[in-house]
Order: C-alpha cells, then structure tokens, then sequence
C-alpha cells in the first residue's frame, strides 16, 4: 500500500535516481524534476522519461537550463577528454565534476516542492562508492537542509520540507541490491557518460556501475547480450 507523503525526486535517469524514484513512489505521489543543463550524455533525459512513466508519477517537468557553458567540466564540453576512472591527473576531482551542480538542482527542486505543496525532496546522492564530488558529501546535505528551513516560507512557519537522500552511505552493490528489491527496470536508466548508443565502459560511472553489478551478483540488462 502506497504512502500519501507528497515529493519531489531529482530525476536524472541513472541507477541511483532511479532507485530513490521506486523508494519515494511507495510514500506516496511524486513528481519528478529533470534538468537539461547541456550536460555531453543528454541520453539520459530519454531514460528519465521512462522511468517517470514506470513509475506512474504525477507530473514529469524536464527543465531546459543551458548553463553548460558557464560550467567547466568534461561533462560540459563535449571537446574535452572523459577521465578514465579515478581522480584527476593532479590527484584531485576528477574533470566530470561540474561546479555547484546539486547546489542548482536542489535549489530548483526546493521552489518546486514549495509550489507544489510536497513535503518533501529525494535524490540518489552517494557518499561511498562515488567520484569524489564535495555535493555528494553529508556536510553538503546538511548545510543545504539548514538553507530550506531558513529560506523558504515553510521552513520559517516551522513545516520545513524534508530533503531524503536514502542512497548516501550505500556502496553501489547495496544499491543495486535495493534496486532489485523495489523492482527497478535497470534496462531503462543510463549511466555513460559518453552518451553513445551503448556504454562506454571505461568512464568513472561507467566502472562504478560495473562494479556494483559484479558485487552485487546481478547481471546489467544493458550489457547483457
């Protein structure tokens, strides 16, 4: 039986946004919120579309924000080499990190929740198995959490709109394994960053993905065959 808590999800057509999709819709009507930013593996957007209609949201809105070119990251400019895996040549983030991206996604979603009366935000942020961007870390959360009970009307008149992050201490196993549980359909979301008809397997989401799968003991509907 369906909960009746009201949210908004962080769509973005991956693994993990399609997990906490499955995991919200069982608390109750979602709607769901993607953003077209410019990112290089706008496949994604056609794999979220899926999903919402899956999953039987209430409203699917996919947002045009052409801020890419504001943004510097491989993920943004389709001339720049994807690292392989790991962090950058400098042993720091690797080139996929694109500047304050949750931060304009949260914020997006934040009005959007507002607006809509829900209750509550989801996304498939990972502190655990992830590339080591500083907006998928629980400070980042926590900080952000503290923003909405200060900056929007129901926070101040003390009914703050909760933001859910279920994923963020998961390895990526555990999440496919939770994925098997709330009967995700893994053939449908995408996570290259490439973008081309089929994954490239060699970028960072890529062999963490794979990785997952593997410890996981499931077989990936996109690789198999």
């Amino acid at each position: 039986m369906r909960g009746t808590e009201r949210s908004v999800v962080l769509l973005s057509g991956g693994m993990d946004s399609a997990t906490v999709l499955a995991a919200a819709r069982r608390r109750g009507p979602v709607r769901a919120l993607t953003v077209h930013y410019g990112q290089r593996h706008a496949r994604e957007l056609a794999s979220a579309r899926r999903l919402a209609r899956c999953f039987g949201v209430e409203a699917h809105v996919v947002v045009r924000l052409p801020i890419g070119p504001l943004l510097e990251s491989s993920l943004t400019r389709p001339a720049r080499r994807l690292p392989a895996g790991g962090p950058g040549a400098d042993g720091g983030l690797p080139s996929t990190y694109v500047p304050a991206r949750n931060t304009i996604f949260l914020a997006l979603a934040l009005g959007y929740a507002e607006s809509t009366a829900s209750r509550s935000i989801w996304l498939g942020v990972n502190a655990v198995d992830y590339s080591g961007y500083p907006d998928c870390r629980p400070e980042f959360l926590r900080a952000f959490r503290r923003v909405a009970r200060l900056a929007t009307r129901e926070g101040v008149e003390g009914r703050p709109i909760a933001i859910r992050a279920p994923l963020q201490r998961l390895s990526k196993a555990e999440i496919v394994r939770r994925g098997e549980r709330l009967k995700v359909p893994w053939q449908w979301t995408w996570s290259c960053y490439a973008g081309g008809r089929r994954p490239c397997g060699r970028c960072d989401s890529c062999r963490l993905r794979a990785r997952g799968f593997d410890e996981a003991g499931v077989v990936d509907p996109l690789l198999d065959g």
